[in-house]
């Protein structure tokens, strides 16, 4: 064979040397964990962020949303990439844009130009989520792909959880901006890393030459639309706004053309031919609702204690901090039963578990800290990754070569999208059950006799002393009361949003006996082409 042959002939990544492997899967997940944790990072911070650069509350959550965002656009765009340039170098771009955006957001100088950033940060870094799903999958088979479920799905589910915590930790010792710093040298690391050690396909240039520009965009403009609907609607009052009527217009009419050129451009950028397999759409369900699960607790227990206890981000990082460790131990269980028992079964006692943790954080009392909130998070931990190990069995088992990728992408994006979803739905159902909650007790407190006023009074008669106007004392004394009531009605309202999502969960065990584990089959070196 001449050299032009060899060097053209197809890679197959199952024959390199097991050194080497772990090698080239330990970079890929470590920048992988990189992209996932910079979704959240910022969740136990955005009062310092949002100071920092003289933001209103509205404006600052585009800093999580923006990312989240341009992510959802890149994932299933990856496969496409991935083959038109390698591994080797879409992974090398994504970890060294990743690391210049990181810089670059650091340096914000206001909240567009953090958008901005944290736009470019989220799309280019989003390439290397589903790329090591597809790597692992193809590195490895046997019992050593059985780990790649359990590795990566702690990856996934660890990195967002432990964002908070890190963020936090790092914002309390050295400011906001070092959550963005932090990411530069292991950023610049990994992209040597992977310039120098991941050698498991070869680029087909040409495909950049037929791209369906029509099918990216209407992509780009669908999910990016959807993000928006799902990101004001709970603060416009949804389709009762014109602008989020407007936006979701386009995105539905986005989604048909984005479906019309799947369907019938001859050089797709997503195919969805996986959909086929009605357990690979079943197991993107349960990512739905498993992203939907993750992304919205890891949300909703920070803002019950920045909310309700008045915690700062360092307390609430080292609260949340316990369901990373329980992760960390349930990841061994559940890629060691994966091998044993019937995946569904697993997946089962997952979502079972999930959903009873959802159901004990559903009685908070504006007092619960980190003592009353350990055993709902210890457990919700745990359980997560009896969920998402299953389901990446369940969807990127049995796929021939050729279709890993795009199953891969899919796969992922499900996941985000449950994310997103969530995060919007949680924050519509907080906003309405706190409002109901507190003419609830508005009602009740009318309906009591004599006994708000009576407190109302007690405490106007302990304040006088110390303002010296009985006026103001009662002006202060009616403050504090509201406060109390709602504090009340807002621990009421996540109580109710907890339990609305462990019925979801409840509902999605239904679907588990019509999933059909397929065995793992081997991914040759067509995998890369």
């Amino acid at each position: 064979m001449s050299e032009s042959t060899a060097s053209s002939a197809p890679i197959d990544p199952s024959t390199l040397p097991n050194r080497t492997k772990f090698l080239i899967f330990g970079i890929m997940a470590f920048g992988q964990f990189m992209a996932l944790i910079d979704i959240q990072i910022v969740a136990a911070s955005l009062n310092n962020v949002q100071a920092g650069l003289s933001a209103g509350p509205d404006e600052i959550s585009w800093v999580q949303t923006g990312y989240l965002m341009a992510e959802l656009v890149m994932i299933p765009f990856a496969a496409f990439l991935a083959q038109a340039l390698s591994t080797r170098w879409l992974f090398a771009l994504s970890a060294g844009l990743f690391t210049l955006a990181s810089a670059l957001c650091g340096m914000a100088w206001d909240i567009g130009s953090m958008t901005a950033f944290r736009v470019i940060q989220g799309f280019v870094g989003g390439a290397m989520v589903p790329t090591v799903f597809a790597t692992g999958y193809a590195l490895f088979s046997g019992r050593q792909r059985a780990m790649i479920p359990a590795i990566l799905g702690m990856v996934s589910v660890l990195a967002p959880t432990l964002g908070p915590t890190v963020g936090g930790w790092l914002t309390d010792a050295i400011g906001w901006r070092s959550i963005f710093y932090i990411n530069i040298v292991p950023g610049l690391i990994v992209t040597i890393l992977a310039i120098l050690v991941i050698r498991v396909d070869r680029p087909n240039l040409k495909m950049l030459g037929k791209i369906d520009y029509a099918h990216l965009g209407s992509l780009a403009v669908f999910l990016g639309c959807l993000e928006y609907v799902l990101e004001e609607g709970p603060k416009r009052e949804w389709f009762g706004d014109p602008l989020i009527q407007g936006v979701a217009w386009v995105s539905l009419v986005a989604f048909v053309l984005f479906l019309e050129r799947s369907f019938k451009s001859k050089g797709p950028i997503v195919k969805l031919t996986p959909f086929r397999r009605p357990t690979f759409a079943f197991a993107c369900t349960f990512n739905l609702v498993i992203g939907f699960g993750l992304y919205s607790s890891t949300y909703l227990i920070p803002v019950f204690l920045g909310r309700v206890r008045g915690y700062d981000s360092l307390q609430i990082g080292t609260t949340v901090f316990v369901t990373g460790i329980a992760q960390v131990v349930s990841t061994v269980i559940a890629a060691r039963a994966s091998q044993t028992i019937d995946q569904r079964i697993i997946i089962v006692i997952g979502l079972s578990l999930f959903a009873t943790s959802l159901w004990l954080a559903s009685f908070l009392t504006p007092e619960w800290g980190f003592m009353t909130l350990l055993a709902p998070q210890v457990l919700r931990g745990f359980a997560i990754m009896l969920c998402i190990v299953p389901s990446v069995g369940l969807a990127l088992n049995g796929f021939g070569a050729a279709e890993l990728r795009y199953a891969s992408g899919l796969f992922n994006l499900m996941r985000n999208l449950g994310g997103a979803i969530g995060i919007a739905t949680v924050n519509t159902w907080l906003q309405d059950n706190t409002r109901i909650e507190a003419s609830r007790m508005g009602q009740a407190l009318g309906e009591a006799g004599r006994r708000a006023p009576d407190f109302i009074a007690a405490m106007t008669a302990r304040i006088a002393p110390m303002s010296g106007d009985l006026d103001q004392a009662g002006r202060l004394a009616r403050s504090e009361f509201g406060q109390l009531v709602g504090r009340a009605a807002l621990t009421s309202a996540f109580n109710d949003v907890f339990r609305l999502m462990a019925w979801m969960f409840i509902a999605a065990i239904a679907m588990a006996p019509f999933c059909r584990p397929l065995p793992s089959t081997p991914v040759g070196p067509a995998a890369t082409h």
